[in-house]
């Protein structure tokens, strides 16, 4: 049963082949099985999870029109408000907290009669490429527990990649969806920027934050979009987006007609030997496909990274004033002989990660008087070049591709005392947060160590079919995904 796509899990379900409760039930216990070493999942809900697939059951029974991921479970990352278990982010701060409504996309999965079966593990507020800031330890990654599965978004990725879950729900700053799927061998998308509600999502860094879908293959992954994807009343960035045709896109088996530019600027220094071997593969898999292949330069991609790590804190700054141990959360030293201010700082100080005071830090200072143009404002500058880039890049191609990652998983705790060597891992990914177009990792193989490759679809805005046309049929060719190589290694090693 766990083997099995989503989509053929809801076509089995639908025809009452296997009963949700069946299917729900396996995972579940896989989840008991290999969470104690993987740490991928905060909290489960045996029987909440169990009593929506009854609901699902039932309205098979009946013969109810159901949708194609009906009674499939589904993790949520930890930085979706739920009303049946806590919303952490992975940090003190918030630990317990028990959220009074549903995040919109949450509410969604679960009209479309999804079972959430729990909370992901993530880097603390999702700040981090390794899952290793999380206040309540790091997850592994599934094809060697001594390696990280990425990050923010680690425990979905590992929980797809271990088939502890066949969907889960991520979000995507700089590549926290991304990044952890090129590590783990699975599909990680970012839709175009509020092409997905942001509401109930914890905010962090709010103009590049992005919920995306998890899965084991392309189609799972539109299937999903097209759940959560869509205008929300209740997001003032959502947009009113046509998702209809992701799923067909993803079928695909052509790229027919398709100009493919390959951006220049994604190799060399920093990047491995095997990262590489295997983009090139996949590119010449392209071509086979019937893609025209062309070199690209976007030149001020080079400064995404400055850029965005300025960016990024001053808005975490912004948005994590509102944790100040007043109104809900963690509260230290309120012993009555403090006053608010000292509360508030004792709070802060007891509850937030080396990580998150770093950036709030350093947003705070960039924001700060004096200082804001020189930094902020500055740093806005290069986001509105590196939008012009892609423009220039989209008038000539029909999407974008290059690794999504410089390397394959790191070892656990090699870049914990570098911040810059962590920040790297972001590199490929950061520019399509900060011009906010659609972008998407597909698993291309694995390197020499026997670790995930991704590549990375860059579309324009409002393109996402184009990222599911492209990884689908790359997908079909090079047997990678769940439906050949990357299945046959990992039951060999036991994941």
């Amino acid at each position: 049963m766990i083997n099995k796509t989503a989509a053929e899990l809801g076509r089995l379900i639908a025809s009452g082949e296997v009963t949700s409760v069946e299917v729900t039930t396996a995972f579940l216990d896989r989840i008991d099985l290999l969470n104690p070493v993987l740490n991928a999942f905060l909290h489960v809900d045996r029987e909440a999870a169990l009593e929506a697939a009854r609901a699902v059951d039932s309205s098979v029974a009946a013969g109810e029109p159901l949708g194609p991921l009906a009674g499939v479970p589904i993790a949520v990352k930890d930085n979706f408000s739920t009303v049946n278990m806590p919303t952490t982010c992975g940090s003190r701060m918030l630990e317990g907290w028990q959220p009074p409504y549903d995040a919109t996309i949450v509410a969604r999965l679960r009209d479309a009669g999804l079972v959430v079966v729990g909370k992901t593990n993530m880097d603390e507020f999702a700040m981090g490429s390794s899952t290793e800031t999380s206040a309540f330890g790091p997850t592994r990654n599934p094809w060697d527990t001594e390696r990280v599965p990425g990050g923010s978004g680690g425990g979905s990725a590992a929980a797809v990649a271990a088939r502890m879950v066949p969907l889960a729900l991520g979000s995507d700053t700089g590549g926290s969806i991304r990044q952890p799927a090129a590590v783990t061998g699975t599909v990680g998308v970012k839709p175009t920027y509020g092409g997905a509600s942001r509401y109930g999502v914890v905010a962090m860094a709010s103009s590049l934050d992005q919920p995306g879908p998890c899965a084991r293959n392309a189609l799972d992954a539109a299937l999903l979009h097209q759940v959560i994807g869509g205008h929300d009343p209740l997001d003032d960035t959502s947009l009113d987006v046509d998702l209809a045709d992701l799923a067909d896109e993803a079928a695909a088996l052509s790229l027919e007609g398709m100009r493919i530019g390959v951006v220049e600027e994604f190799r060399g220094e920093g990047y491995e030997d095997d990262v590489l071997a295997r983009f090139d593969e996949a590119v010449q898999a392209l071509e086979a496909l019937g893609a025209e292949v062309v070199s690209v330069s976007c030149p001020r991609f080079e400064y995404a990274l400055p850029a965005y790590y300025l960016i990024h804190p001053a808005e975490v700054s912004s948005n994590l004033a509102r944790f100040d141990g007043m109104r809900y959360g963690l509260r230290a030293g309120d012993d009555g002989t403090r006053s608010a201010e000292e509360v508030m700082a004792l709070s802060r100080a007891e509850g937030f990660g080396k990580e998150a005071k770093r950036r709030i830090i350093i947003g705070t200072y960039a924001l700060s008087a004096g200082y804001a143009e020189q930094f902020y404002g500055q740093a806005q500058k290069v986001r509105t070049l590196i939008i012009e880039d892609f423009e220039a890049a989209f008038a000539q191609c029909d999407v974008l591709v290059s690794p999504t990652t410089p390397t394959a998983a790191f070892r656990l705790g090699e870049r914990t005392k570098d911040p810059m060597a962590m920040y790297m891992a972001d590199l490929c990914t950061i520019p399509s947060n900060l011009a906010g177009n659609a972008s998407a990792s597909f698993p291309i193989g694995l390197s020499s160590a026997g670790l995930p490759v991704g590549l990375q679809v860059m579309a324009p805005p409002l393109k996402d079919a184009l990222l599911y046309r492209v990884g689908g049929a790359l997908e079909q060719t090079l047997e990678a995904g769940w439906g050949g190589a990357l299945v046959a290694d990992i039951e060999t090693k036991g994941a």
